[in-house]
């Protein structure tokens, strides 16, 4: 897929926020945080083959 996705757990500053989770989401669960900025070192093929395993086992 290789798009622009924005979740908590791939934001560069997940370790210390304070507003893990509690930002808004929209209807795919991407966020929209005025911090949110993506960790570089997670690849989006990393990000694909996770969610092809939750969708094959859902």
């Amino acid at each position: 897929m290789g798009t622009d996705k924005k979740y908590c757990s791939i934001c560069a500053w997940r370790e210390n926020c304070k507003k893990k989770f509690h930002v808004s989401l929209d209807s795919t669960g991407q966020v929209h945080c005025p911090d949110y900025t993506r960790d570089l070192s997670i690849k989006d093929k990393d990000v694909d083959e996770v969610e092809e395993k939750y969708r094959a086992g859902s």
